[in-house]
């Protein structure tokens, strides 16, 4: 990457600054780059480049100090959050913020897991790549229960958006002409092996409202000639994706949104750089710039924009908001309705079922496949259940035991040896992901006396399991079983991990506290990702969600982020901005 790209002071004027650089940001950046603008990306960590920064990328466990494991004494000073995240090892640590230069506060009896990822790349980097499009029921599921402000969009208004950004980035899966589930513009699906193919028959013929299909993935199952063009190739089945990708293979800033805004010669990369909060002109009714502070030095410094996009994740871009104060705005930026820091939604993982699949022996798989199985939303769709608002989806898997179950068994002598050299039995899995309504009282704040090392006010977070929430996991868990009893799984066990080491935060789906609505009493933005209050603040990552559905939603960020970035070069052409 071009050294020159990256700037520590500037007097420039931008016509864009995009604060965060992960999967909003990297599609934020590359739109308006594209359509002509100057464009500062803004980003508190430090610089990756793709390839030569993937340290962790084909060390095998035993060729780890502690075959992948992380040493207790580095957990314990820094990654004490972060390790709870499954993609947190030893070849993936350096990707994961350090807790303690990023704390935060919970109350004792409501923990909140914040994974972070600070670096240029942001999480895009550690993703797990599931991508999924919302359906018209999803975006008026706040309307009809009245849980939540209505979205003031719909499926229609994001479709042609959900199309430009999958062609881009690659999304493999397979046409299905679900309502449920819109299609996207796909690659070839990865393929089902053998177990997963006769449980899918056997659930579809059992059960004709419950479709079992391929995981939707951001992962180049067989690359279009335009990935190629970006230096990216097939994805290689290694389950290496967290430790980044030289091939390319999944989405993610560095192989994909990053190079094509690059290639514009529009943007400028300012990394160590904290933003601190965005400056704003009471005479214009304007955000200006932004203020930032310098990750290392501690010195602090402006840059200035036409157009703010940001972009800084969930929780980051709300304390910054929260922290831009001002006599028009004492509560935070474009906070007239109050709702900034509000609504906080997770989804609802960590419960289900799995079991023994008896036969199949001869039967094995090639490769550590990049996704697993969907079961799209039917509770509260297509089968009603009265107990709980809203639904879930869920996913699953077919594997065999490997050599490493054989820790937790008793064994001794040449049998034992033979059997750990054996493939074991086939297990089923399944598990749900469901949604969280929107509560006013699950919120963020700025703790009154806590700051980070920058000075900067700690974020307070408060997010508590409802009465519905727990409803629902209790339901997934039953109906995971129900499922594996009815298709003649064997040793069914289910599991609710939020009885027990779960917490909100931990599905790193974090949404809402910023959300778009139709009124600016009740909503921080309107329907194209701007301010109510300020028309030159964009807000595009998790923040602005009014709802989170059921679905992973990075995928509608990017569509988001796209349709928010082609109306604001719009309206700045106008002269509105």
């Amino acid at each position: 990457m071009d050294k020159n790209i990256y700037i520590i002071k500037s007097t420039e004027i931008f016509d864009a600054i995009v604060v965060g650089s992960g999967i909003s940001g990297g599609w934020a950046a590359k739109e308006l780059t594209e359509k002509g603008l100057k464009t500062l990306m803004v980003e508190r960590g430090r610089p990756v480049e793709h390839r030569k920064d993937y340290v962790g990328e084909g060390v095998k466990a035993w060729q780890m100090p502690f075959r992948g494991k992380v040493e207790k004494a580095i957990v314990d000073e820094q990654h004490y959050v972060q390790q709870k995240c499954y993609a947190f090892n030893d070849a993936t640590k350096h990707f994961f913020g350090n807790d303690k230069d990023y704390p935060y506060s919970t109350p004792k009896d409501k923990p909140f897991d914040w994974i972070r990822g600070n670096q240029l790349g942001g999480k895009s980097l550690l993703w797990h790549r599931q991508s999924y499009r919302w359906s018209e029921h999803d975006f008026t599921a706040n309307a009809r229960d009245g849980h939540g402000v209505d979205w003031p969009i719909r499926y229609k208004d994001i479709e042609k958006w959900y199309d430009h950004v999958e062609i881009h980035a690659g999304i493999s899966g397979s046409a299905e002409n679900l309502e449920i589930l819109p299609d996207s513009k796909f690659l070839p699906p990865f393929e089902m092996n053998a177990v997963e193919k006769e449980m899918k028959a056997r659930i579809e013929k059992k059960w004709k409202t419950r479709k079992l299909i391929m995981g939707r993935t951001a992962h180049l199952s067989v690359p279009a000639p335009h990935h190629t063009a970006q230096g990216r190739i097939q994805c290689q089945t290694r389950n290496e994706c967290q430790k980044g990708c030289s091939f390319g293979a999944y989405f993610s800033t560095q192989s994909s949104t990053l190079p094509s805004a690059l290639a514009t010669n529009n943007l400028t990369i300012a990394t160590n750089s904290v933003v601190h909060s965005v400056i704003y002109d009471p005479k214009t009714n304007r955000a200006t710039g932004v203020r930032v502070i310098d990750a290392d030095t501690l010195e602090t410094r402006e840059y200035f924009a036409k157009v703010i996009f940001l972009c800084a994740s969930t929780l980051g871009t709300t304390q910054i908001m929260l922290n831009s104060k001002s006599e028009s705005f004492p509560t935070g930026i474009a906070n007239s309705s109050g709702a900034l820091g509000h609504y906080l939604m997770d989804h609802l993982y960590g419960a289900g079922a799995s079991g023994r699949v008896e036969g199949f022996e001869e039967e094995y798989y090639s490769g550590r496949r990049p996704t697993g199985l969907v079961m799209p939303r039917f509770t509260n769709y297509s089968e009603m259940n009265p107990k709980f608002l809203r639904g879930y989806q869920i996913t699953g898997s077919a594997m065999r035991q490997g050599w490493d179950t054989f820790s937790q068994q008793d064994g001794f002598g040449a049998d034992y040896k033979k059997a750990i050299r054996s493939a074991g039995s086939w297990i089923f899995n399944l598990g749900g992901s469901g949604e969280m309504l929107p509560r006013y009282e699950n919120q963020v704040s700025l703790h009154p006396t806590l700051k980070d090392k920058w000075g900067i006010p700690q974020l307070h977070i408060e997010c508590d399991l409802s009465e519905n929430d727990w409803k629902m996991f209790e339901d997934i868990a039953d109906t995971c079983a129900e499922i594996l009893e009815g298709i003649g799984v064997k040793d069914i066990t289910k599991k609710i991990d939020a009885k027990k080491d779960w917490h909100p935060g931990l599905a790193i789906h974090e949404m809402g506290t910023a959300r778009m609505g139709k009124d600016p009493k009740t909503s921080v933005l309107n329907g194209w990702n701007q301010a109510h209050d300020v028309p030159n603040l964009f807000v595009t990552d998790g923040s602005s969600m009014a709802s989170c559905a059921s679905q992973n939603p990075s995928l509608t960020y990017m569509a988001l982020t796209a349709r928010a970035a082609d109306y604001a070069v719009q309206q700045l052409k106008l002269g509105k901005i």
